[in-house]
């Protein structure tokens, strides 16, 4: 392989895949990216035996070649190189060199033989996705993530389906944790292609290194195929095994059952429970809410700290409940909503809580009380 390549063309794709290179596997060789050239350029590929990526980039080919190299180290070199231009050349016995007239590296390599293959699905019944509406589907999704060591496959997984009916087409993403559940649906209009298919589980650490590959503005293709769930975008695509298992059943539960909904200004909201949650540790993480005539009473004990109390003026007028949460899922929900009025449903001390803005309801989170 003998190619030069632009820094502007490459840096961007090595930084995003040091999360996927990065992962720890039972193959030293995913720890490398693959660097192939064709007459079209160069494509790099990346994997965690999880998750694949490929993308193709411009490139000027003097010989065609195939390397495995270090994903951290070489993006280490290309970020700190002092020049756009960057020469490539495999030399030999999986050594490559990096350079230009007046840098070099001589970086040993593997055989690019072991790298594991990325699978090419043909088949795939695409649909089309906004690129940044997606990316806050993730984002909100992944806020609700299970113990590191958890291998559950609904807790490790994000449920995702497509609902379709005569007067709605709808994208949803759900997922749980056991304490808490959230929901996110993207509405597609009635003109819009969404083929029907089955729910799937999407790994979360996946879906995480799929959103840092999408832009800003336009549109990504997703779509499902032989256990696989696939991202494509003009010269990248991302392939994720998904995982096998059961989600709960979960449409009962995203439904108001009467209850009172409380108005509550986001980010005074907020703030206060970042106040009360100061003096919370692994041994007492819950917080007592109060809800009483136009108050919010939010109360804060630990016995080897102290203890803290604030209250919140609110629009309520019903019986006085008294229920104990994790601030931190309270916070880690305001923290994704981008309304500046969120509404809490209450029903009793012994029911979940349902968070959504104050109008818009495409984003659910349902957390559960803790016992007093």
């Amino acid at each position: 392989m003998k190619a030069t390549v632009n820094k502007a063309d490459i840096l961007p794709v090595l930084a995003r895949l040091q999360g996927i290179a990065g992962r720890k596997t039972n193959l030293a060789i995913t720890t490398n990216v693959l660097l192939k050239t064709s007459d079209s350029g160069i494509t790099i590929s990346a994997t965690d035996l999880e998750t694949g990526f490929e993308g193709t980039y411009a490139a000027k080919v003097e010989a065609q070649g195939t390397v495995a190299i270090n994903a951290r180290k070489l993006y280490e070199i290309v970020r700190d190189f002092p020049s756009d231009d960057i020469f490539l050349n495999e030399i030999e016995n999986h050594w490559i060199e990096i350079g230009n007239q007046t840098v070099e590296y001589h970086i040993v390599g593997m055989n690019a033989d072991d790298f594991p293959e990325i699978p090419h699905i043909e088949g795939v019944d695409f649909f089309e996705i906004d690129s940044a509406a997606f990316a806050k589907m993730i984002e909100k999704s992944v806020v609700v993530g299970g113990a590191s060591d958890d291998r559950r496959a609904h807790i490790i997984g994000i449920y995702a389906e497509r609902i379709i009916s005569e007067d709605q087409k709808i994208f949803r993403m759900v997922t749980t944790d056991g304490s808490r559940l959230s929901k996110v649906d993207l509405n597609f209009e009635a003109d819009r292609i969404l083929p029907p298919g089955d729910g799937a589980l999407i790994p979360k650490k996946g879906l995480v290194e799929v959103g840092k590959f999408l832009d800003q503005a336009g549109n990504v293709q997703i779509g499902f195929k032989d256990s696989n769930f696939i991202v494509k975008k003009e010269h990248e695509i991302l392939i994720i095994r998904l995982l096998e298992g059961e989600f709960p059943a979960y449409a009962d539960i995203i439904v108001k059952k009467g209850g009172v909904d409380i108005p509550l200004d986001r980010q005074l909201f907020l703030m206060m429970l970042k106040r009360m949650s100061i003096l919370s540790s692994d041994e007492y993480r819950g917080v007592i809410f109060n809800f009483s005539n136009n108050k919010l009473n939010i109360t804060s004990t630990n016995p080897d700290i102290g203890e803290s109390k604030e209250d919140m003026p609110v629009d309520y007028s019903g019986d006085e409940i008294s229920i104990m949460f994790n601030p931190k899922f309270f916070m880690e929900t305001l923290n994704v909503i981008d309304e500046d009025m969120v509404l809490l449903n209450i029903v009793s001390d012994e029911k979940p809580c349902l968070i959504s803005g104050e109008t818009d309801n495409s984003y659910l989170s349902v957390i559960m009380p803790m016992r007093i």
